[in-house]
């Protein structure tokens, strides 16, 4: 009994620690955006003894707000294109046999290993021919094309999961294909969906790369790119490059924990088949 408490406090100390160690820089973050500079250098791990939301007026008045509605604007468009058409493309595979089925499916799931960086050469070349550079569009459909594989991956596994039975009883109700889709499939699909819409999100939102070889001018730019400059230009000012860190992670936050739920339930979805 003894040697199975210690056992359980143990692995307690360890799990506290963790989450201390994992906590530790979002508080230095909140706490050091609310300080002045000669707090934060005082005592960094202190508690503001004088709130000011002075380095988030700085940080407002900068470029910033346009930063962050061009990455709004660019992830949310890229998760929903992503979504529509990976639900889409793994309800094809799984429901409508066609040769090569398999073959196109393991196509897919084999562009999961293919690193950005490969592709950004090639892509960039086709942007300039296009005349895409520093637009939108090309940001939107490179990070489409990239989510799309896991999505269409984990969402087919899913989608095999459905009882035949159920899809077969809403024929027979005379409802068509894509009725049996709308209405039967993506109802049952809300903790997958939910799971992949939260992955793409935070992906989409940090991605820096890409948005940074094809995103040239100022008023382009989404937050991580204009994140890189702007922690130069007040690198001496810790409070304000703090504010700017909690702003960019508000939205991220927000997504996780609407979809938390859902997100262990997604990621086993499709692990076991039933009827």
């Amino acid at each position: 009994m003894l040697t199975h408490r210690l056992g359980v406090a143990s692995r307690h100390v360890v799990l506290i620690t963790l989450c201390v160690v994992a906590l530790g820089p979002g508080y230095l973050m909140v706490t050091g955006s609310l300080k002045s500079q000669s707090d934060f250098l005082d005592h960094p791990w202190a508690l503001p003894g004088n709130p000011s939301l002075g380095a988030y007026r700085t940080t407002f008045n900068d470029q910033f707000t346009q930063w962050l509605l061009n990455s709004v604007l660019v992830t949310f468009s890229a998760v929903l294109m992503t979504m529509v058409i990976a639900a889409l493309a793994a309800w094809g595979l799984v429901n409508w046999p066609f040769r090569g089925r398999d073959t196109v499916l393991g196509i897919t799931v084999s562009l999961m290993v293919v690193p950005p960086v490969v592709l950004l050469m090639p892509l960039f070349q086709v942007g300039a021919e296009l005349g895409w550079i520093s637009t939108y569009r090309i940001v939107i459909l490179v990070y489409v094309g990239l989510m799309l594989p896991f999505s269409i991956y984990l969402l087919a596994n899913f989608f095999r999961t459905i009882p035949a039975s159920l899809l077969e009883a809403a024929a027979l109700d005379g409802a068509s294909p894509f009725q049996v889709f709308r209405r039967i499939v993506l109802p049952l699909s809300g903790a997958p969906v939910a799971t992949l819409v939260v992955v793409n999100l935070l992906w989409a939102w940090n991605e820096l790369l890409l948005a940074l070889v094809f995103l040239q001018t100022d008023e382009k730019k989404t937050l991580m790119v204009g994140i890189t400059g702007f922690q130069s230009r007040y690198s001496l000012d810790i409070p304000t490059v703090m504010a700017g860190m909690v702003v960019a992670t508000l939205p991220l936050a927000a997504a996780y924990m609407f979809g938390q739920r859902y997100f262990i339930r997604g990621l086993t979805a499709g692990g076991l088949k039933g009827e």
